[in-house]
């Protein structure tokens, strides 16, 4: 048995009706590099050969009575993977516009909290004989970089694979009421140590954030502090501006996916001096600003993003669960100029790493920790019922950048051509934006609420745009005059 953290649960707490807390990926494949036909069966027994290199896809939850205290994964002893991989075919012809939509479906599913938290698709029909993998897994169980390493143990570097050696597998027995508030009791009695191990750390972390000449402002703390003067990229508060994506959402998503050239986004990046990350933010602020003014309700200030940030250390390495906190920076969006969006948001990704460098790293897990199943999932309910994170809203939308190897890959035999991100997407915040990069490329995946967001993938044209127009710039030297 394993205990989720805090943070783990919270993602399980956050589920309504319209809220999922799982996270997804479309692979897109050519089959014909594969030595032989790529079938359900085929698929099937590569995840049952790699099981014991994903340890999530055999653990189900067991929550604890009354939830009192967070649940518990234990191996499941009835695991059955006929449940987990499953196939569909798309009509014809069988183009993105399809299998973006097949995907949304998918993804707007909730999953089975009886079973193991994951399913998988194998798709076919595609144009080109192409094929394509449908996988979803419930963030509770991992965060970018435990997915990054599930993802490394279905991956081969060549189309004829791997040997992998399955070491003997045990399933646990579920265990009983008393045992689990037994667990509880002594899992409890260590709050109030953790409680002021956290307290210490965020107080020796204010002074250090009110040094800080560059950082957005932060009302809350600039009171504790007596300090509430002029800051650099202050925003004026914690609400964002309103969009017709920080609303409410339904049970449905719309989901649509690009490629980009990561040659052509380092290029951007070295000629301005900043990362492939500002980069990113740019063309996502450039395409947001975009499909705002096509929709008439470009604030007037900029947009703010939520960037999710690793923690997790070189001894947590290979482990799952979450060990992530998160960044809050301003996204120009009301600037015209794409350079001088650029440059804005080098300088905001700055200040926001300054900001988060100065608070414990794990502040967010430590916060999560103390709140009881019972009443989170009540307050998540609570919150959509009176549209809380709608009306007091701290960011717009997430903006999240994972880093992939940059080499050909392959699963079950095919070519891996892409792969498309499906994040989450939650009240007040109907719309996400999630990039990885993978074999020379950068893989867009924006995902929002079907009736917030309708036209998702115009906005997948406008970073396509946004992207051709940078390279103009630098290619010009324009970007001396706006730097």
């Amino acid at each position: 048995m394993q205990q989720l953290t805090g943070l783990d649960a919270a993602f399980l707490a956050m589920e309504t009706h319209a809220v999922f807390g799982h996270v997804g990926s479309v692979c897109l494949l050519d089959p014909a590099t594969s030595p032989d036909p790529v079938t359900l069966a085929k698929v099937t027994a590569l995840i049952e050969d790699r099981l014991h290199l994903m340890p999530p896809f055999r653990r189900r939850l067991v929550t604890v009575p009354l939830g009192l205290d967070q649940p518990y994964w234990i191996e499941d002893p009835d695991f059955d993977i006929e449940y987990h991989v499953r196939e569909l075919a798309l009509p014809e012809p069988g183009d993105d516009r399809q299998l973006a939509e097949q995907a949304a479906r998918l993804h707007a599913r909730p999953l089975d909290r009886s079973r193991p938290l994951w399913e998988l698709y194998l798709i076919h029909g595609l144009q080109g004989g192409l094929k394509a993998i449908y996988s979803k897994v419930h963030h509770a169980a991992i965060d970018g970089v435990s997915g990054g390493d599930i993802l490394t143990a279905i991956l081969d570097l060549s189309a004829e694979g791997r040997t992998v050696e399955r070491p003997p597998w045990q399933g646990e027995s579920e265990p009983s009421a008393v045992s689990m508030l037994t667990r509880s009791a002594l899992s409890l009695a260590g709050h109030p140590l953790r409680a002021a191990r956290m307290t210490y750390g965020l107080a020796r972390s204010l002074p250090t954030l009110a040094r800080s000449p560059v950082r957005p402002r932060l009302p809350v703390v600039d009171r504790l502090l007596g300090r509430d003067d002029g800051i650099v990229l202050s925003s004026g508060g914690l609400r964002a501006p309103a969009t017709p994506f920080n609303k409410a959402i339904s049970p449905h998503r719309r989901w649509a996916f690009r490629s980009l050239p990561l040659d052509e986004v380092k290029a951007v990046k070295n000629a301005t001096g900043g990362t492939v990350n500002d980069v990113v933010m740019a063309l996502s602020a450039g395409a947001l600003r975009r499909w705002l003014l096509a929709h008439d309700a470009l604030p007037e200030g900029p947009l703010v993003a939520a960037v999710p940030v690793s923690v997790r250390t070189e001894a947590e390495k290979g482990t799952a669960g979450n060990k992530v906190s998160t960044m809050i920076a301003a996204l120009p969006t009301h600037l015209a100029d794409p350079l001088a969006r650029l440059y804005a948001c080098s300088a905001a990704m700055s200040s926001a790493k300054e900001q988060h460098g100065a608070l414990p790293a794990t502040l967010l897990s430590d916060v999560t920790q103390f709140a009881m199943p019972a009443l989170a999932g009540q307050a998540a309910r609570l919150a959509a019922r009176v549209r809380l994170v709608e009306r007091v809203s701290p960011f717009n939308l997430f903006i999240s950048n994972v880093p992939g190897p940059n080499l050909p890959l392959y699963y079950a035999g095919c070519r891996l051509l892409g792969y498309y991100p499906l994040s989450a997407i939650a009240d007040g915040q109907g719309l996400n934006i999630t990039v990885c990069s993978l074999d020379g490329k950068l893989h867009f995946g924006v995902i929002a609420d079907r009736e917030l967001v309708p036209d998702v993938e115009a906005m997948t044209g406008y970073l396509v745009e946004e992207l051709d127009v940078l390279c103009r710039a630098v290619a010009t030297g324009a970007h001396h005059r706006s730097g």
